[in-house]
């Protein structure tokens, strides 16, 4: 972790990720998955979302982890990354936490992601750095229930990430109400989604049935070996 702050003129690509625990993650996957089914599946949407990342040129890769205990098993499943715990009293303090530590020791950009979107575009990644160098100081990744898969800053701006009620329909809404309440320049990014329920886990499949098969490759695997590469009933 020390690297990052040393280094000057860095892009830094960050992901939230919890180690998969059964009954504690993708709990509303429960039905139609077993507990045990849906952290093993979400440690396969983290297997994928970390491939795409190391697929971005020029960045240093990061995990934001919850929570300490977790940070061996971060460290062996992707020992190429830096690790940051998550600190914060919820989701918006944590987000601005581990997005100011870079960006307070010599990043000139840093975004931060989900790791519920495995089939998230590479495009879009491109798109958030590629905005945020044309000279915006906010972009957005829009997540179609109203709330956002991705978050990038040139520099801190806490009131964008604690003064928002997370996990709402209006996440997305009040963050950009906050940004031009602070002059802040503002890019979206095409809308994707998060898998979290049922109905999402059937649109992942029906995507997968057509994407390429280098198209999450973990998720895929996972689907076909537990028979779930069809559209739940």
């Amino acid at each position: 972790m020390a690297q990052a702050a040393h280094e000057t003129r860095l892009k830094m690509l960050l992901v939230v990720a919890k180690r998969p625990a059964p009954g504690q993650t993708k709990t509303r996957l429960t039905p139609p998955l077993s507990p045990e089914q849906a952290a093993r599946l979400y440690e396969c949407f983290l297997r994928d979302t970390l491939d795409l990342m190391r697929a971005v040129p020029d960045v240093q890769r990061g995990i934001a982890f919850l929570s300490h205990a977790a940070a061996e098993y971060f460290a062996q499943l992707a020992p190429d990354f830096d690790l940051i715990p998550q600190v914060g009293v919820d989701l918006g303090a944590r987000l601005d936490q581990a997005l100011t530590h870079y960006l307070t020791r010599g990043c000139d950009h840093a975004v931060i992601m989900n790791s519920d979107g495995p089939t998230l575009p590479i495009e879009y990644l491109l798109q958030a750095f590629a905005e945020l160098a044309a000279g915006v100081d906010v972009v957005l990744g829009p997540s179609d229930d109203g709330g956002y898969y991705l978050i990038g800053l040139k520099r801190p701006a806490p009131r964008l990430l604690r003064e928002v009620r997370m996990s709402t329909a209006q996440v997305l809404a009040d963050t950009v109400a906050l940004a031009h309440e602070e002059n802040l320049r503002v890019a979206l990014l095409p809308t994707w989604y998060d898998v979290d329920d049922a109905e999402s886990l059937s649109r992942l499949i029906l995507e997968l049935d057509t994407a390429p098969a280098a198209v999450a490759p973990h998720t895929r695997s996972f689907l076909q070996q537990n028979r779930l590469d069809s559209r739940p009933a």
